[in-house]
């Protein structure tokens, strides 16, 4: 009797549209192997969950509700095995800040930054101060808890307060010192490093048009034009904050390759898995197909993770 795969997908995210995708995308190349239904949580999750009776549920939710350990809290409370990784490490790694200084306690390079709120009453020149002081200019602005590079701009001193007003629908931003250099991003693959892939993109960075418009044109380079010596070095630190936060399953982080030093922005705790979307494509340059990753993501699933 073949197993039972619900894919949860959409949300209410900004990414809504992305994980939309990467459902489709998995539901496709498993549809043969299971009896697979996608469904979209919309306030009826527990009666549906308890009317489908999945054996695994494949979390395709992205951003807020879906990677920040909400979903993951109604799954252990349901007992229902899932994918990726737990509450928890979830909580953690969608958390800009809380990442961060996990990562510099634990010696793993990362961009200084200052958290801004938008309730304080604090002067545009003294914030201007505050940022050449502890950052200089550039900076990158970015919400707390989005992923995908949703709302992340790049701002110089003369564009900064018209960019953070954009952000302005958040109750606070982190305001980080821009890392110039080559964007670098490995996979995880439970205790594997899998590989990495250097992104070049034509836009200003690698923003979330870049990510998943192929209109935008980026380019992929694997295997990545580094020494052995870095690029052993790369794997390592991503593999070291997979497990430092706890992460299970695949996950993807992003780094800058700077002055010979590698910087972690941060750590994906649930991938793309659409036709764009890098985890699959640094898996099949390591001969695993996108139906043995999706295969090795569901079985790999659990109730506590």
């Amino acid at each position: 009797m073949k197993k039972k795969i619900l894919i949860l997908a959409g949300g209410f995210s900004k990414e809504r549209e992305i994980s939309l995708k990467t459902a489709k995308g998995v539901f496709n190349e498993i549809k043969k192997k299971y009896y697979v239904k996608i469904f979209e949580p919309k306030g009826d999750l527990i009666k549906n969950l308890r009317l489908f009776k999945p054996d695994v549920v494949f979390n395709a939710l992205h951003g807020r509700y879906g990677e920040d350990g909400y979903i993951q809290s109604i799954l252990e409370s349901e007992k229902i095995k899932y994918t990726h990784s737990g509450v928890l490490p979830s909580s953690i790694a969608i958390d800009k800040e809380l990442s961060k200084k996990i990562f510099i306690k634990n010696n793993i390079l990362t961009p200084k930054y200052i958290k801004y709120k938008f309730n304080q009453s604090q002067k545009k020149y003294k914030l201007i101060k505050k940022i050449k002081s502890k950052l200089n200019f550039p900076v990158v602005i970015k919400p707390f808890n989005e992923g995908s590079s949703v709302e992340v701009y790049i701002c110089s001193k003369r564009n900064f307060f018209k960019k953070l007003n954009k952000l302005s629908s958040y109750k606070e931003v982190m305001i980080e010192k821009y890392i110039p250099g080559r964007e670098i991003q490995v996979a995880i693959m439970g205790k594997r490093k899998l590989g990495a892939i250097e992104l070049v993109p034509k836009r200003k960075f690698y923003d979330y048009q870049a990510k998943y418009n192929v209109k935008s044109k980026t380019k992929h380079i694997i295997p990545v034009k580094i020494n052995n010596k870095k690029l052993k070095e790369v794997l390592n630190i991503a593999l070291k904050a997979h497990k430092i936060i706890g992460c299970k399953g695949v996950t993807r982080s992003d780094f800058k390759f700077y002055k010979n030093k590698f910087y972690l922005l941060e750590i994906n705790t649930q991938p793309g898995m659409t036709s764009l979307s890098l985890v699959p494509e640094i898996a099949r340059f390591n001969n695993i197909s996108f139906l043995n990753l999706i295969d090795w993501i569901i079985k790999d699933a659990s109730i506590y993770r």
